[in-house]
């Protein structure tokens, strides 16, 4: 079982992301606020789910959270600024879209920028620690794999139905056939060294 809160008598909204590692797509954030008598069976790092489990901790969460809410940065904006500002940036808008202002953020990694003064802890592998961070892990996986099929749907080459944008050999590979859609981060390295073109100017 994740532990509960870091203050047992705070309002305390957990904090994750998911698509920082990806080559295409926006990066998702979620801010989630749970009850102190919210069960917490199965929750872990969404990367440690299988879907099913994720989709129907999903329903749980958002059934069940004192708040909760998903943002987004996207590609485009993560190519300006970078993918950690980046991830910062959609926590923040996460924790600024609930309906309730908790009184301390936990963060899941080592880097956050503080938001509006509500003191935060950042905490590595939170999202396997923390009941608040895994549920956060969880809505931001699963709102982001969701957005990911629909643009499945108009490039289907890149196979984003199964890998949701990450490098793997499949999409490395559908990237030197087909080169870059509209939603690959161009600031990231698309190809291998030997496999490097170079995006069409514009």
């Amino acid at each position: 079982m994740l532990t509960r809160k870091y203050y047992p008598d705070r309002l305390e909204a957990g904090c994750d992301e998911a698509g920082r590692g990806c080559l295409a797509g926006p990066v998702f954030a979620a801010a989630v606020i749970l009850p102190d008598d919210f069960p917490g069976e199965g929750l872990n790092d969404s990367k440690q789910l299988t879907a099913r489990s994720r989709d129907a901790l999903r329903a749980v969460i958002e059934r069940e959270a004192v708040a909760w809410a998903v943002a987004r940065v996207d590609h485009e904006e993560i190519d300006r600024v970078n993918i950690l500002n980046a991830s910062i940036a959609a926590m923040q808008r996460a924790v600024a879209m609930l309906p309730v202002e908790p009184r301390h953020l936990l963060v899941d990694g080592n880097r956050f920028t503080p938001y509006k003064g509500i003191e935060h802890h950042c905490i590595v592998k939170g999202d396997g620690i923390y009941m608040s961070i895994a549920a956060a892990s969880i809505l931001a996986k699963t709102h982001r794999d969701d957005y990911m099929m629909t643009l499945h749907a108009g490039f289907p080459c890149y196979g984003w139905a199964r890998n949701k944008g990450y490098p793997t050999r499949f999409h490395r590979e559908q990237l030197k056939k087909h080169g870059p859609s509209p939603f690959h981060r161009k600031s990231f390295r698309l190809f291998d060294a030997q496999m490097e073109i170079a995006f069409p100017p514009g």
